[in-house]
């Protein structure tokens, strides 16, 4: 539920920032209604930020509809609406404080906080499709690793890529490339974990399997299922198969892992989510 650089621990629910406007899970400021979209994204910008923040979260405002339309097709879904403020979190405003929200579906998660990144709207596009994905959800994968990777991945397919700078799969590939494929891990804030799942994700997509059936598999098989059963029923092959497969696979690879797309799926992806 947090999408941040690095571990960055859930802090607890805040109350709301004023009477009568969504219960945040950390802001604390005076916010500002900038409008709602038609797909019903309702944008608040921090008022202390200025013309720059207000910037972000109209560039925000009138990207909200297509984000949400591929996030929709990513997930095969009909999402609900989200209340999304912009705000210097962790005092960034060059989109590194990430994104937060309270829960893993759209009753629970709807109140969305996004770092501000001032002169780059794509980030901050990219930060609230992380969490949307993560209402996307439904209650399945989020806070998991698998979960983790998927969202980022999704915000990378919205946005060109705007986050390339949080990449974990390199920290996998430092860590030695332990075995995240036949287990998962029950949290979204290890690197290492987290990379494993960038990276097989990658692979997958550099064998023709596009980013929905693999968003749609993944929560099908819910905060059980694992990389390898994500492998098995997209490919047919046996579970036990995957991570020998995909060990391979990364061996292979001329230049190593040096960033969360080593086997170059990303334009797969994007093929196939619009």
């Amino acid at each position: 539920m947090r999408f941040t650089v690095g571990p960055n621990p859930l802090r607890p629910p805040a109350r709301p920032a004023a009477p009568g406007q969504p219960a945040w899970p950390t802001f604390m400021g005076t916010a500002t209604l900038v409008g709602t979209s038609s797909s019903g994204v309702t944008v608040y910008v921090d008022q202390s930020l200025g013309q720059q923040g207000m910037d972000n979260a109209q560039s925000l405002l009138s990207s909200a509809d297509t984000i949400v339309s591929q996030n929709n097709t990513i997930f095969g879904i009909q999402g609900g609406p989200v209340d999304v403020i912009i705000y210097a979190i962790g005092g960034a405003t060059d989109g590194t404080g990430g994104a937060d929200h309270g829960g893993c579906d759209f009753t629970t998660g709807n109140a969305i906080e996004v770092d501000a990144s001032y002169g780059s709207p794509e980030r901050v596009n990219a930060l609230f499709e992380a969490e949307l994905s993560e209402c996307a959800m439904n209650g399945n994968l989020c806070g998991y690793s698998t979960g983790e990777a998927l969202s980022r991945w999704c915000a990378a397919v919205v946005s060109s890529n705007a986050l390339s700078d949080f990449a974990t799969a390199p920290a996998w590939a430092q860590a030695g490339m332990p075995n995240w494929v036949d287990q998962t891990e029950q949290t979204d804030q290890d690197a290492v974990s987290t990379g494993c799942g960038m990276a097989f994700i990658s692979w997958l997509l550099s064998q023709g399997h596009h980013l929905p059936q693999i968003a749609q598999a993944m929560v099908g098989l819910g905060d059980s299922g694992t990389l390898a059963g994500l492998y098995a029923q997209l490919t047919g092959d046996a579970a036990a198969n995957a991570w020998s497969k995909f060990q391979a696979a990364v061996q292979a690879l001329p230049g190593g892992v040096t960033n969360d797309d080593p086997f170059n799926g990303f334009s797969q992806a994007m093929a196939a989510s619009g």
